[in-house]
């Protein structure tokens, strides 16, 4: 009988662990210079400078990077085209971004074609079906959502001022809780205790946002939210007009209003001195973008200043990263605001 064999366990052998892959952010960072000017050096070395293109190179070269291969490969059959989707070019907000964007698109040599929606979903697929066609390389949306795209893979898109929960979705906006709470507490320290609140749509996520700081500036204040006092808008200076003729036809007493941006803050002061009232003696008005006819208007306009065209400018170097290196993951940015104040705002009259 023939003896059995022992088996002896077999040791697995460990797996060689593969070295960590450099992003084109961490070359940027140990360049001390932006991931556009990597995205220069990699694909136009001839407009980088020398001392500056050396740098980019020295950098590469200690991280050992490598550009993402799949990026790399749809480089050739790029058209260096952007889509840009705003829903209403003929405000002026979002022609300083669109701005913001074209700068440094051009610098980097892309196109941009705009999207002007026109709060149209069919005119929004229109254009978003050019990125899946491959009939342009990115797109970034200036909407509270994002279009459907018919393509594998991450996409490469990112969500400017308006903002999406998507945690996939690379996006840039300010803090809007924080700016609305500063306005409303702006008004609060002036003396002012009845404001009304404009707000914006409140299908956007930016509109909620600011009912939500206008709400914590009261609170931290003692002062109970009237919901009376608070209308709702769609960021025109018609809807303002409405809304305001709203509150004083139903008699609602308040000293100021502070509007969800500076076109429905244009409508309030319309319709407060269509009644004969004065801004800011009978009522104080605050808006939010600071746009450019705001410092011109009668009174000039206190107001929440965006940075528009950096907002443009860093939705655009946003997407470079993407399409520079689909490994770079997703990122949410938020930019500083700041409260300007101007005349159109005062202490309330005393009673």
């Amino acid at each position: 009988m023939a003896k059995s064999k022992s088996l002896k366990a077999k040791r697995a052998k460990p797996v060689p662990t593969q070295p960590r892959r450099h992003n084109i952010m961490e070359v940027a960072r140990a360049a001390n210079v932006s991931v556009a000017t990597v995205s220069r050096t990699l694909a136009m070395p001839e407009v980088v400078s020398p001392e500056t293109r050396d740098r980019v190179q020295e950098a590469i070269r200690r991280l050992g990077y490598t550009p993402n291969v799949q990026a790399r490969n749809l480089r050739t059959a790029r058209t260096n085209i952007i889509v840009a989707l705003v829903p209403d070019i003929s405000n002026p907000f979002f022609a300083e971004v669109i701005r913001g964007i074209e700068q440094v698109a051009h610098q980097n040599g892309y196109s941009v074609l705009l999207g002007d929606t026109q709060h149209s979903r069919d005119r929004e697929q229109t254009y978003a079906d050019l990125l899946g066609t491959r009939q342009a390389d990115g797109l970034i949306t200036l909407l509270p959502h994002i279009p459907r795209i018919a393509t594998s893979g991450r996409l490469p898109i990112v969500n400017a001022c308006e903002y999406v929960q998507d945690k996939t979705i690379t996006s840039v906006y300010v803090d809007n809780i924080g700016a609305a709470r500063d306005a409303t507490a702006y008004l609060l320290m002036l003396g002012h205790r009845a404001i009304a609140f404009m707000t914006g749509p409140m299908s956007s996520p930016i509109s909620v946002d600011r009912s939500l700081g206008y709400e914590k500036a009261l609170t931290a204040a003692g002062i109970k939210r009237n919901r009376k006092l608070t209308v709702e808008g769609d960021f025109s200076a018609e809807s303002a007009i409405r809304g305001m003729e709203s509150l004083f036809s139903r008699g609602e007493r308040f000293t100021a209003v502070f509007c969800s941006n500076d076109e429905m803050a244009f409508g309030a002061i319309r319709a407060i001195k269509s009644r004969g009232l004065r801004v800011p003696e009978d009522v104080s008005v605050v808006g939010f973008d600071d746009i450019r006819f705001g410092r011109y208007w009668d009174p000039p306009l206190t107001t929440v200043a965006q940075p528009m065209a950096d907002l443009g400018r860093e939705a655009m170097n946003m997407l470079i990263e993407i399409l520079t290196d689909a490994d770079v993951p997703p990122s949410k940015r938020i930019l500083p605001t700041q409260l300007i104040v101007r005349g159109s705002a005062a202490p309330p009259r005393p009673t």
